[in-house]
């Protein structure tokens, strides 16, 4: 919920950025961060960061009438993450496992997030990200269930990061794998033109979940999207967005891998703030 007072503070900051960068005058961006504070006051408790999130996205195009504010940013993050994985793809081939390298790339590219900070690097990540261990390894039993799973549904995360995470399908090389994105944009959050823009649907089939939360909600989302979440023998959801809106399902198919980005959420894990997670929560 965001009801933790530091849940506001990062809401504060993050659209403190976005109305810098929009050409709006004045006063429209003191309305809208007057109706920013009532919208939380009156969703103290009842919402999740995303699902919240969601609702002031929506709020900030009706002002700016800007509809992917982050547009320049994904397409530029995209394209970064397209020049670096020609090496890493080698790195994964050479690698004694490759499994275990592809997947700490994948959550490498989790740093990739615009809600939480717009300044990161990249490569330095990479490099952290192959040779730190995981604060909470369930990647021994992910690996069993990639090998034991019909069909595999695989939640995407960021635009820059869904070039990672084609890595990591590639080296799955899973015969009945789904890859799905957002409905439509919110911050980095990748969508169909994201997927397509890197060449995603040459390794998986993509769909959209019909819904433009920076979050996977289930309840939410398309009926096609909802009629592949039930029918999947394995969920494997990217970041924090998507763990904050599904892991209150408990449901033991699903494994989270990210980068902990938040105290509020390293707190819940107890694990540290920067740490990489493959999770189950059902194997605790």
């Amino acid at each position: 919920m965001i009801s933790d007072y530091r849940c506001f503070y990062c809401f504060t900051r993050a659209f403190e950025k976005l109305l810098q960068k929009e050409n709006i005058s004045v006063d429209a961006k003191n309305s809208f961060t007057h109706d920013m504070v009532s919208m939380y006051h009156k969703n103290w408790g009842d919402l999740n960061s995303p699902e919240f999130a969601r609702e002031l996205h929506c709020l900030l195009k009706s002002y700016t009438l800007n509809t992917d504010p982050y547009k320049e940013e994904k397409k530029r993050y995209n394209d970064l993450a397209i020049k670096l994985v020609t090496d890493l793809k080698n790195n994964v081939l050479k690698s004694a496992d490759p499994f275990g390298t592809a997947l700490r790339l994948a959550i490498a590219g989790n740093i990739i997030d615009f809600a939480v900070n717009d300044k990161f690097d990249l490569q330095a990540t990479i490099e952290m990200a192959l040779k730190t261990e995981f604060a909470l390894d369930h990647s021994r039993q992910l690996k069993n269930a990639v090998n034991n799973s019909e069909s595999v549904l695989y939640l995407g995360d960021n635009a820059g990061e869904i070039v990672f995470d084609k890595l990591f399908i590639e080296t799955i090389n899973h015969p009945r794998l789904i890859y799905a994105v957002r409905g439509a944009p919110v911050i980095n959050d990748a969508t169909l033109d994201d997927s397509e823009y890197i060449g995603m649907n040459r390794v998986a089939k993509v769909i959209s979940n019909g819904y433009d939360a920076p979050s996977t909600i289930v309840h939410k989302s398309s009926s096609e999207f909802q009629d592949y979440f039930n029918k999947a023998d394995l969920i494997i959801s990217k970041g924090q967005g998507n763990l904050e809106g599904l892991l209150p399902m408990n449901d033991n198919r699903i494994y989270f891998l990210l980068m902990v980005k938040c105290d509020v959420m390293a707190e819940f894990l107890k694990v540290g703030k920067g740490n990489l997670v493959v999770f189950n929560p059902n194997l605790q």
